[in-house]
């Protein structure tokens, strides 16, 4: 099963995120390398937001990931939601 997560990013994100980038990066090359995140990315014109694209059997996974990333426990991350994708093309 494909699910999307999308996050929001605070205001001063763009500022703010050095400190915390390469920890953050490293959790996510994790979990590229573990086979559950296929895509990430974060979006521009506002760059306030991004979505990470996981194919998992088990959502907890993806809650997992999220506890854990830096940019969620130090504050970046205003709001996260997880959503399941339905893919139809592709995949």
């Amino acid at each position: 099963m494909y699910y999307m997560l999308l996050y929001d990013y605070v205001d001063d994100y763009l500022e703010r995120r050095d400190a915390y980038r390469e920890a953050h990066l490293a959790g996510a090359n994790q979990a590229l390398q573990s086979g559950g995140l296929k895509l990430a990315g974060a979006f521009t014109e506002p760059p306030y937001s991004a979505a990470l694209i996981f194919e998992v059997d088990d959502i907890s996974v993806i809650e997992r990931f999220v506890e854990n990333d830096p940019y969620v426990r130090h504050g970046l991350v205003t709001s996260w939601t997880i959503r399941p994708w339905n893919v139809v093309i592709g995949g």
